[in-house]
């Protein structure tokens, strides 16, 4: 227990760091625009990862950076492009029901990219969970990633239902404007993080 424990709270630490993926989902539960889909998406990716970085594929990526660096240049103009779009959308007040919807399709791609294009997915997920399961022993290691994948499967429907409960409350337009500002000035600042670590 105390090994799931660990993995929980390491995981937890990871995952609610501000970011790309956390924005997306805060928006969507704003906006209550196929949360579920954008929280299951979300959650299943960290599922496949950790297990991914437990299994081993975190050695596979230290033995060739250079797929580290094809991640880290691809997720910073993802990134890029992302809060730009956000500041642009700024320019305009919308509250919550004032903007078109967006299909399903539309919705999932973007958390998939906002996902699957995040170098920083990789190394929290890939490298750092799966190295520290690894330092668990054999039977260790499972029990750190369920507690990973644990404070993931808590993390992100909290997210995008809790945002939905506050969503009548941050309908104003200017409340709009304000998150657009801060989530492209965020996605902007990781991506600049991204190019110059």
């Amino acid at each position: 227990m105390t090994t799931l424990l660990l993995g929980f709270m390491t995981g937890a630490a990871l995952i609610i760091a501000i970011g790309a993926q956390n924005a997306y989902v805060l928006r969507q539960g704003l906006r209550r625009e196929h949360v579920g889909v954008v929280v299951a998406i979300c959650a299943l990716s960290d599922v496949v990862l950790i297990f991914a970085g437990v299994a081993g594929v975190g050695v596979v990526s230290a033995l060739h950076p250079a797929v580290l660096d094809v991640m880290k240049y691809a997720g910073a103009a993802y990134l890029a492009w992302f809060g730009l779009r956000s500041l642009w959308s700024s320019r305009r007040a919308s509250g919550l029901t004032a903007s078109l919807p967006r299909g399903a399709g539309s919705v999932a791609l973007t958390a998939v990219a906002l996902t699957w294009l995040n170098p920083h997915v990789y190394l929290d997920t890939v490298l750092m969970l799966g190295s520290v399961a690894n330092q668990q022993g054999d039977a260790g290691r499972w029990w750190f990633a369920a507690g990973s994948i644990l404070a993931s499967l808590v993390w992100f429907p909290t997210l995008g239902i809790g945002a939905r409960a506050l969503a009548p409350r941050l309908a104003h337009p200017r409340t709009w404007q304000i998150l657009d500002v801060l989530v492209g000035v965020t996605m902007l600042v990781i991506a600049a993080l991204l190019l110059f670590s």
